[in-house]
């Protein structure tokens, strides 16, 4: 199975490579404007060539199955959509609707959905119905997709925080012994390392500069529901409870209803896009754009170790659950008041405040 690795990897950085000039050729890149403060044209196709590359890797190393053909089918879609949309720019309702399609196929076709919540009132399981599981399943895929599409705001965050992720989830998969379920996991990981080191400028410079686009955070939205779903709703799996998935995606899916909730507080759409995410207010408190990156995936880490470390020592999961609550609660809290806090802290500190801002 080492030779899968290493031809994930050699695969992914040649994929890139060659996909980019294509990419410019026909106009598939990111122009700077109000919102993206990069330099010059980037091409948008890390998604398109991590797809790529998982595809040939899954088909040339894995046992195919129905399950499979399934994942790699409604990838494939997303994938597609999201080059749409990074070319044609297209309406969030109609993604809305591909998304939605998306799920309904993995539920009906696939048998994938959330059809338990597990024990988080206490002594008894909280079970879904045939249909509120699948409405259930549906707004988890389409939240899974749009909180990992929204913390792509500086280099190297998405590939970042879904490493963290899919790490975490081939440590509970290896843990009870599920190396199929743990290798696809591992190789989505090996599949971005070439991406990032590029998206970062390393070793290559900026000139080589590549990003994900909306074709790979779809595409990487949905693998994580897709596993996060498996992993903890399906008999013959069961690698960690459901409400462990809470806390191996911690950050996006807190980044993702904190800017959701304060969008339709000031009355715009959830959709609409601003610079009031995490990693935006970080570099505007001073951090370096790699500052910024350390510390949300380092955070993002401490989340998914205290999910798995809490699963796999029995801890009740209302109480799991519950910890949770507070840790957004007190997330939401720190945000909505961070330029309070901030100013505060350095009055403390004696220094003067590098913040200009009325959000709070």
């Amino acid at each position: 199975m080492n030779t899968a690795y290493v031809f994930v990897f050699i695969t992914s950085f040649i994929t890139l490579f060659v996909i980019r000039k294509v990419a410019k050729k026909v106009g598939l890149v990111d122009k700077p404007n109000a919102r993206k403060h990069h330099k010059g044209v980037v091409p948008l196709v890390g998604g398109i060539s991590i797809y790529l590359t998982l595809f040939a890797g899954f088909t040339l190393f894995l046992p195919m199955s129905l399950n499979l053909q399934l994942y790699l089918g409604c990838s494939a879609v997303l994938v597609i959509l999201g080059a749409l949309d990074d070319y044609f720019d297209v309406s969030f309702k109609i993604r809305l609707i591909v998304q939605a399609g998306i799920s309904l196929a993995m539920i009906v076709i696939g048998g994938h959905s959330l059809h338990h919540l597990g024990f988080l009132m206490g002594s008894e399981t909280i079970e879904l119905n045939k249909v509120t599981g699948a409405i259930v399943t549906i707004i988890a895929v389409i939240g899974a997709i749009n909180a990992f599409n929204m913390v792509d705001g500086i280099d190297g965050l998405l590939g970042g925080l879904a490493s963290v992720t899919f790490t975490a989830l081939g440590i509970v998969f290896y843990h009870h012994n599920d190396v199929y379920l743990a290798t696809i996991c591992l190789l989505i990981v090996t599949a971005l390392f070439p991406y990032i080191l590029l998206n970062l400028g390393f070793p290559l410079g900026r000139r080589f500069k590549i990003f994900m686009g909306d074709a790979g955070s779809m595409f990487i939205g949905f693998s994580v529901i897709w596993m996060l779903i498996r992993g903890s709703q399906e008999a013959d799996i069961v690698a960690f409870k459901p409400v462990t998935a809470l806390w191996l995606i911690a950050i996006p899916l807190m980044d993702m209803t904190t800017i959701m909730i304060r969008r339709i507080r000031k009355g715009h759409s959830p959709f609409k896009p601003d610079r009031e995410h995490l990693h935006h207010i970080c570099e505007r408190m001073g951090l370096s754009p790699l500052m910024t990156l350390f510390i949300i995936c380092l955070l993002a880490s401490i989340c998914a170790a205290v999910g798995i470390i809490a699963d796999l020592n029995g801890v009740a999961e209302s109480t799991m659950f519950i910890a949770f609550l507070v840790m957004f609660a007190l997330y939401f809290t720190a945000i909505s008041y961070i330029w309070r806090i901030t100013t505060w802290l350095n009055k403390l500190l004696g220094r003067h405040s590098i913040i200009s801002s009325t959000s709070s």
